[in-house]
Order: C-alpha cells, then structure tokens, then sequence
C-alpha cells in the first residue's frame, strides 16, 4: 500500500473517510438485487401475487448462479491483488482469465441441471399446479443468460479490484436502468407477461456482461491473452479458497428460501390462504428485507478495509471509533425502515401488486409487520459479524453470520408452524433475531473490551530499517516444521556462508512496507488452522500484509546472496534464480523435545504447539501457492535434523557448494 493510501487509512477523519469507502458499497449490493426486486413488482402490478410466486420460486437458482460469481469473481479479485502487489502481470492475466471461464462454465453446467431437472425442479423449490406454467415460463428464459450473467458479475468484482470501481458500477447500473425501462414495456405494452419481464432481465445482464468484457482491453493491472483461457489448476486451486466465504453465504440464503418455500407451501394448503398466497407475501417481504439488509451491509462491508487496516497497524482506537460510526448509521437506517413497514405496510405491499385478492393483501400486510418487526437486529446482528471478521476473528465471524439464518431460523420455521399454523414461518424471524442478536452481542462486547485493554500505536512506526549488505550468489530458503530447528539452522548457514539471514527482519521490512505493525504481520499465520484461518487469510489487511511480505522477499532476493526462512518463501521466489529449497523436518518426539527445551513447554503443550503451529503453517503455504507445504518434490533437500543442527547445516552446505553458487 502506497504512503497515500496509508494515511487515507491511519490518518483521515473516520466520519470523512467511511462514506467514501461505505457509499459504493451499498450502491452496488443495492443495483445487485434490484434486476430481481424490479421484475417483482412489474411482474405483481400485471399478473399478481400468483406472478410474485413464480419469481419467488426461480429465486434459489438466480441465487446459487450469484454464489458461483462470486466464488470465481471475490476469488479472482483477491488473487489479482496479489499479483499486482507482487508485479506478477503474466500470473495476473491468467487467474483473470480462468476466473471467468470457471464462472462461465458451472454457470453452463447450473443451466443444464435447470433445464433436464424441467417441472420436478420446480415443483422442489415450491411450484403448486397454479403456479407451474408461470414460474416454467420464467424460469426457461432467465436460465439460458445464466453462463453469460455469471461471467459478468465476475468481472464486475475484477474490475472493482483492478482499481476502476466506478466502471464496475457503471457496468452494473446500465443493466438495471435496462431492465427497468423494458421490464414494463414487455411485460404491458407488448403484452408479453412474465416471459417479458424475463427478457428484459436477461437483455440487461447481456448488456452489463458486453461491457464489462470491453474493460478487458482497457484494464489498468493485468492483460487477459486468448491462451490464458486454458485452464489451469495450479490458479484455480488459489483462486477457489479466497472467495469461499462469499459462496458459502449465498448457499445458506439458498437452503433457507428452498426450506421456506416448501414448508409455506405445505402449511398454507392446511390453512384458508391455499399454498400460493403465504408463498407469494413471503417472496414481496423477502425482497423489501433483502434491500433494507443490503445496505447494513454495505455500510458494514465498506467499512472492512478501514477497520482491518487500522487493527493491523495497531491503531484500536480508530477501529472503535470505526465500528460506532457503522453501527450508528446501521441502527438510524433500519430504525427508520422498521417504521416505515410497521406504519405503512399496506403501501408497500400494493406497490408490488395486489389484485383484486383482498385475502392475500390482508395476510402480506399482518405477516409483513411480524417478519420485519426486528430488522434492526437483524442488520446489526450482520454488521456485528463482518466486524470480527475485518479484526480477524474468522473463527466467531462465520458461525455468528449464519447463527440466524441457518440454524434458529429453520429451527424455528420447522418448529412453531405446527403450534400457530402458517404464520409461524414468519414469526419465526424476530424469534431468531433476538436470539443470534443476544449471543453475537456477548461475544462483541467481549471481543470491545479486549481491544479497550489493548495500547493503540499513535503514529505508524517510524524506525528505519534497511536491508542488509550482500553480494551475488545463492538465495536459500527454509521452510521447517515447528520444533526441527529450522531457524537456527539457517542462521548458521548465513554465518558460515557470510550472507545475511531474514526472519524476524523480513517481518520488519514488510511492516515498513505497508505501514502495519509488525506483530500483525508476524502472526497472520500463527494463528489457528483450519478453514477458520484460511477465511481469516482472505481478509483484506492480511493481503496487504501478505503482498507487502513478498514484495519484500523479492527484493531482499534481488539485494544479493541471503537465507530466508518461512513465509513461503521458496515460492515467492520461484520464478529467481541461484534459488535452493530446503525443507527441515524431525522426528515428533525429537521435536516435541525441543519445543520443552526452548519454549518451558510440558510435553501435552508442545504436542498441541506443534499440531498447531505446523496446520497454520500449512494453510499458509496453500494459501500462497496452491501447493501442498512440505511436499518432497517442491525442495532441492529434505533434511531430517534429528540429526543435529550443525550436521544438517553441514548437509545444506555440501550441497550448495556442490553447485558451485
């Protein structure tokens, strides 16, 4: 990160800088959803709620087809910055380049499951006989732009990465401005009805895809050849993980409406309303929810860079200050909106349409009132949970962002309708709201005090640290399992070799580099493993760190003859030359020993320090290279140190002498 963007950062009032970061975000989550939320009320206004049922039905499959974009897009954008951070444009084409046919091909696959599936799919997500044709008949349109659509968004979230967030928006607005002109034009004026609102959808995806494709020769970081289009695993397996988060999301939305929708349907044909009203007012709601929730999260999202980058530096207070200013202008937003619904339910109601059916107006407007009733916690409940992730604490973040919806809101929807009938699929909603909300608050109050307790650093640090003399020759990298003495064998093969050694200097150089403390950067993979970590490492201030260290690992490399231990750095530096791997491994019991010696550990703590350390390591490595840490056939030696570090460093010696480096 350049010294402008780091003061823009650590410097810059919060109340100015979070509307610059917060304001884009919420425009384009809100243009995101509108191509759907538009057809519904287009779509409500000329065939009524029978019409909102059939969109309602096609809804899961628009949704698994977004997860997918973002999986290959957040994916690939996150992969993109890396690259630019490490200059790597030929790296940075291809991850472009295979994110986009990735996206472009589930997307092709999600339509041929769509079309062979035919009614038996539909039926699943919640068709009765009267809303078959209607949903078939939208459903068949909306699925054949699905590869083309999918294709788009990713783009869209490349070129928001690439540095260019207002064409991506642009992209994205001409599309829905599209949709809203011709949805009704086709739908009234050439009478074509739902498959009218399905053409104007799909002619705007078109569009916003034609334009985001044009950007590819115009783009500021990287350059897409048609040879890059070939797929390559090595990418793929890098670009997959970083935008996993965002998939897995969406999925929950999924399994959420596909359970809603099945069981209003079978709990609706117990009730007078039949299985098509409960189903149709729950779409309307949905979406009046959907927009109120895209812009807590926008709010909360665009804060992520500001309140991450400031907690890597270390400057806690402007974290808080941060988060206030985020849940402040939450709980004003959503106050109002809750209002408003609670007032003038009605309105809303009408405004996506409500025929001359008096029954459905009157249940939409009652149920309307329950399920919206606590969107206030709905939305800080979410604003909560994209806070611990931006700090890092990935392990709380992701159970809490799906505690609502995933686990109390199917237990409750399953549970109550059996006592209250069909309306206790919407009571279910401010149910789990005070519940997720109780619990995630616990655990942010926990996690304020923490960080209250913590010293904030005034100022960047400052301290000079410059890299040391060298000559050309050999660049020895060590990786090392947790105990093997990997370290101080490295050191003494600098010192025999009278070439300089990084390890903790290499976390103080990057710390320089990028303006974060070196205690963020020094832990980002210490902590714990599991997919916990890799989410955690997808976060945006340990790519800063992370882009920051291998920026300072090739130049440390370029600087001359050196030993560099940890931090992946073998591959960072794959493409170098003069370049030896070296991998030391020990015995568990020799380690573990080890630990007991260095560390005062008892042998159950360094049994645990050692499963611990050596998981993160390896997610870390994954993370980096896609490759598997440790893998015989990626290192020019394998060393057992069990051995004794002086005779491994002897073996390490032999070898490179060997060479003649």
């Amino acid at each position: 990160m350049d010294n402008s963007q780091s003061n823009l950062m650590l410097k810059e009032p919060i109340r100015k800088i979070l509307p610059k970061f917060a304001i884009p975000s919420v425009i384009s989550l809100l243009i995101s959803c509108l191509y759907n939320i538009v057809d519904q009320i287009f779509v409500g206004q000329g065939l009524g709620y029978l019409g909102n049922a059939a969109t309602g039905i096609i809804f899961p499959i628009t949704v698994i087809g977004w997860g997918l974009s973002l999986l290959f897009g957040d994916g690939g954008a996150a992969f993109l910055s890396i690259n630019q951070g490490a200059g790597d444009t030929k790296n940075a084409g291809k991850s472009v380049a295979n994110s986009l046919l990735l996206s472009f091909l589930t997307g092709a696959v999600l339509i041929a499951v769509s079309y062979i599936a035919g009614d038996s799919l539909l039926y699943a997500l919640g068709a009765t006989d009267a809303t078959i044709e209607l949903t078939r008949d939208y459903g068949r349109i909306i699925f054949a732009m699905i590869p083309i659509a999918l294709a788009g968004q990713t783009l869209v979230t490349i070129i928001r990465a690439d540095g260019s967030p207002k064409y991506a928006m642009f992209t994205m607005l001409v599309g829905c401005v599209l949709n809203i002109i011709f949805d009704p034009i086709t739908i009234f004026v050439w009478g074509w009805g739902i498959k009218g609102a399905a053409y104007a959808t799909i002619f705007g995806q078109f569009v916003s895809f034609v334009l985001a494709a044009v950007y590819l020769v115009r783009s500021k970081t990287f350059r897409v050849k048609f040879s890059d289009f070939m797929p390559k695993w090595s990418i793929l397996k890098r670009v997959i993980p970083l935008g996993g988060s965002s998939f897995l999301t969406q999925i929950s939305i999924v399994l959420v409406t596909i359970v809603n929708n099945k069981l209003l349907v079978s709990y609706g044909m117990k009730s007078e309303y039949g299985g098509d009203i409960p189903l149709a007012a729950f779409v309307v709601i949905m979406k009046l929810f959907q927009i109120v929730l895209n812009i807590a999260i926008g709010i909360a999202a665009g804060a992520q860079p500001i309140i991450g980058y400031n907690f890597g530096a270390k400057r806690y207070d402007r974290v808080k200050e941060t988060f206030k200013y985020v849940v402040v202008s939450t709980l004003i937003i959503t106050v109002l909106c809750m209002l408003a619904f609670e007032v003038f339910p009605a309105a809303f109601i009408a405004l996506f349409g409500e025929g001359s059916n008096v029954l459905y107006a009157n249940f939409a407007v009652s149920c309307l009132r329950i399920y919206l009733s606590l969107i206030v916690l709905t939305c800080l409940q979410k604003t909560c949970a994209i806070f611990l992730q931006s700090i890092g604490k990935a392990k709380a973040a992701i159970p809490l962002s799906m505690l609502r919806d995933v686990v109390f809101l199917i237990a409750f929807s399953l549970i109550l309708p059996g006592y209250i009938g069909v309306t206790g699929i919407f009571w279910a909603a401010p149910l789990a709201d005070i519940l997720a909300m109780g619990i995630t608050a616990a655990v942010v109050i926990r996690v304020w005090k923490q960080l209250s307790g913590l010293v904030s650093d005034a100022e960047p640090q400052t301290e000079a640290i410059v890299l040391k003399p060298s000559k050309p020759g050999v660049i020895i990298t060590i990786d090392r399992e947790h105990g093997s003495s990997g370290k101080y064998i490295g050191q003494l093969v600098a010192e025999r070799l009278g070439i300089p050694y990084y390890y903790k200097e290499m976390i103080a150089l990057a710390a320089q580099e990028s303006g974060l403390a070196k205690e963020f950067i020094s832990n980002i993979n210490e902590a714990e493993p599991g997919i916990t970590h890799t989410l955690y490492l997808s976060t945006e201030p340990v790519q800063q760190a992370i882009i920051a260290q291998e920026k300072i690992i090739r130049t440390i490399a370029d600087a001359g003859s050196c030993v560099i231990v940890g931090r992946a750095a073998d591959f960072v530096l794959r493409d170098h030359k003069n370049i030896v791997r070296i991998f030391i491994h020990a015995p568990e019991a020799f380690r573990i020993a080890q630990v007991m010696k260095n560390y005062g550990d008892t042998k159950e703590q360094g049994e645990k320090s050692i499963a611990r350390s050596d998981a993160a390591r390896s997610s870390y490595f994954t993370k980096i290279s896609g490759a598997e840490w440790g893998a015989a056939e990626q290192y020019h030696l394998c060393l057992d140190s069990s051995i004794g570090a002086e005779k491994t460093a002897d073996v390490i010696l032999a070898y490179v002498n060997g060479r003649g480096e």
